[in-house]
């Protein structure tokens, strides 16, 4: 193996289980974004577009979908023989078989693969946040401080830091206290989880600390190495960063693409977002058909109406048929006549004809208030909606529903359809 300056490890394992239905048959990082991406997409593209040419992607929840769409790495010029993007499952050692459990000891069940690239520095990234980051600029700075770590932050409002890993630092950007999830938080500048590590720093720390529970960066790798007193640095980032981890921020993020002046915009030609993608027939808009503010994908056809909405490649609207403030991914087709609102409505799924989706008054879900909330209606890959019904607000559907399943042909707000075999 030719030895490699730093490589990157995209932890991309995570359910995601504030999406729900979305994320029961895909990992959070393999959901579809933004029409024609998949969130992983982001850090994959940042990688190779910072010149980072060697990624590990530690999978482990439902990989199918994000093992297909990653497949060796074409799309982000990653496929080279030595480096290039490899898929690192969990996997059977000869004396036992362990899943990953905790972000540092995903790393460290890893430890051999890194190995093999000797690095100077390992650069630990997540794969469920949408963003560009210049992860060269970022290891210029981790140089020039002689760091051991450094940590990627962002300055977020005060009220809202105690959902995040604080950092304090002093007037160099050393980092002199890290706080994980703080009542009462001492700085506004909130930990990213991206971490730049010197290799060897890393190593240790990883084989000092292995036999801990849930292993984690934040709860005790940074801990540790603050308490020996090696060297961090909190790299500060002003840029665009959003967390799509609940329905509210998915569907918000989605929306600000569409706005007139979009505040992330995927147009820039000089830091583009690669993804790999199956479809490549043109859309096709039929002749009374009306579309605005609207992300069309590939292989789409419309022949309803389309406002303030971001279509997957794909995606069939029929004649009389009107999506408004909705995310519809790939495949899924709204037939003749039905009306969504306001609607997450996920790959290869049908709205039977004349339906209603995302109507009415809101209500609180009875399966999860604090998942299914944002007003939105939320329906899982591959569902069907029988023609004719209705679809409250904070509503969930997953599976293949027939009229049966809607007493007076309704889905009042807050309710809930899981088919039997199904997850929520």
């Amino acid at each position: 193996m030719v030895k490699k300056e730093m490589i990157a490890m995209l932890l991309a394992g995570g359910q995601g289980s504030r999406l729900g239905v979305l994320t029961s048959d895909v990992a959070k990082p393999a959901v579809a974004f933004g029409g024609k991406y998949r969130i992983i997409d982001f850090p994959l593209s940042n990688c190779i577009n910072s010149g980072i040419d060697t990624v590990g992607v530690l999978t482990q929840y439902q990989p199918l979908v994000l093992n297909t769409h990653i497949g060796i790495g074409i799309p982000w010029d990653l496929d080279r023989n030595n480096g290039g993007v490899s898929v690192l499952p969990p996997y059977e050692k000869s004396d036992n078989s362990e899943w990953y459990s905790g972000t540092a000891n995903a790393i460290y069940q890893n430890l051999r693969f890194m190995e093999n690239y000797n690095p100077d520095y390992v650069l630990i990234l997540s794969g469920d946040h949408i963003y560009k980051m210049d992860y060269e600029a970022m290891l210029d700075f981790h140089k020039q401080n002689q760091a051991d770590v450094t940590i990627a932050a962002l300055p977020v409002p005060m009220e809202e830091a105690s959902r995040f890993g604080v950092v304090v630092t002093d007037e160099d950007n050393r980092i002199t206290e890290f706080e994980e999830k703080p009542p009462q938080p001492k700085s506004n500048l909130a930990s990213m989880g991206i971490y730049i590590f010197s290799w060897p720093v890393l190593r240790d720390a990883l084989i000092t600390l292995k036999d801990k529970s849930n292993l984690d960066f934040g709860k005790h790798v940074i801990p540790y190495l603050h308490e020996n007193d090696k060297r961090i640095y909190a790299y500060e980032f002003n840029a665009y960063w959003k967390d799509v981890g609940t329905l509210g921020s998915y569907w918000e993020a989605n929306m600000e693409l569409i706005d007139l002046i979009p505040e992330f915009n995927l147009y820039e030609e000089f830091w583009k977002i690669y993804t790999s993608q199956d479809m490549i027939e043109p859309q096709y808009i039929g002749e009374h058909a009306k579309v605005s503010k609207a992300i069309v994908g590939a292989g789409d056809r419309i022949e309803g109406e389309v406002q303030n909405s971001v279509l997957g490649a794909g995606v069939v609207v029929e004649e009389g048929a009107v999506v408004k403030d909705s995310i519809i991914m790939k495949n899924t087709v709204i037939h003749k006549g039905a009306f969504v609102d306001k609607s997450i409505v996920a790959e290869n799924c049908e709205i039977g004809a004349g339906a209603q989706v995302g109507v009415g008054e809101e209500a609180e879900s009875k399966l999860n208030a604090s998942i299914y909330s944002f007003g939105l209606a939320t329906i899982g890959d591959n569902s069907v909606i029988p023609e004719g019904v209705t679809v409250g607000k904070n509503t969930a559907i997953r599976g293949v529903t027939t009229l049966d399943d809607y007493p007076n042909k309704e889905l009042e707000s807050g309710g809930y359809i899981i088919k039997a075999g199904e997850e929520a």
